[in-house]
């Protein structure tokens, strides 16, 4: 089923009744603050309203899971690029109660792959090219343990400025009830 039409004829009366005049902002965080998230639909607004920041207060960062597994990779790039360019001077690392990536399983991901049409010569090139698609596809066991991994990349991260507090927190993704696992500040030398 395609939405553009319907996205793009709603677009077209957005603009005209100068619908984001609500929204304009600079592109520099307001909170000076850098947010990794899970990309989980039920915290596109219970997040920013639980953690009381509007438009133009923060700079998000959502993947799956809320967890960065290369330290050179797009996320921790994102991360640098917030904190460089973007004047963010505290991150906050906020993962969430069911969080789907907890479940994940790689062997069944790859099933799906297959059922929607990638070959099998494709999955057994990625792997001889030593792409461990099963490892590759890992979610975690624990949550706490996820945003305790993720705090500790982007603290062991070399770019990282000494003086920058990375904390790690849990969101209810019903109630919005925040629980805090690392208080960046703890950590500051």
């Amino acid at each position: 089923m395609s939405h553009i039409n319907e996205i793009l004829d709603f677009n077209r009366q957005f603009v005209e009744n100068k619908e984001y005049e609500p929204y304009l902002t600079g592109k520099f965080p307001d909170k000076r603050i850098v947010v990794i998230t899970c990309m989980d639909t039920r915290l596109v607004e219970l997040l920013p309203k639980a953690m009381n920041f509007k438009n133009g207060d923060v700079k998000v960062i959502k993947n799956a899971g809320a967890i960065i597994s290369q330290p050179f990779g797009s996320v921790m790039r994102s991360v640098l690029v917030a904190i460089y360019e973007l004047n963010a001077d505290e991150v906050f690392v906020v993962g969430h109660l069911d969080c789907g990536m907890a479940a994940l399983n790689a062997d069944h991901m790859i099933n799906k792959m297959k059922e929607r049409g990638i070959p099998e010569t494709v999955l057994s090139t990625l792997e001889n090219s030593g792409i461990k698609l099963t490892k590759w596809l890992r979610g975690f066991s624990d949550i706490k343990e996820g945003i305790i991994h993720t705090v500790g990349v982007i603290n062991k991260h070399p770019l990282l400025p000494t003086n920058t507090p990375v904390h790690g927190m849990i969101i209810d993704p019903e109630t919005g009830s925040l629980e805090l696992v690392i208080d960046g500040y703890d950590h500051l030398g």
